[in-house]
């Protein structure tokens, strides 16, 4: 199925075909490997939260905020 195949379809169908490869890759988490970089983001993260320079945010006050800074 190419993109504009997708793209074609109506939005409940697209929705659909988006859970069934979200399910499908979730499957097989464990044979996805993370990139070196999301290692050192975390690092860093974690020094900065014990360093006090870290704010921590709920997931929905993060998403609020988020689409306030973009949208």
């Amino acid at each position: 199925m190419t993109i504009e195949a997708v793209r074609k379809l109506p939005r409940v169908e697209q929705l659909r075909l988006m859970e069934t490869l979200w399910e499908e890759l979730s499957r097989s988490e464990n044979e996805l490997e993370s990139p070196a970089w999301h290692a050192t983001e975390l690092e860093q993260t974690e020094k900065r939260l014990a360093e006090g320079k870290e704010q921590i945010m709920d997931w929905e006050a993060a998403k609020k905020e988020l689409r306030r800074r973009f949208e």
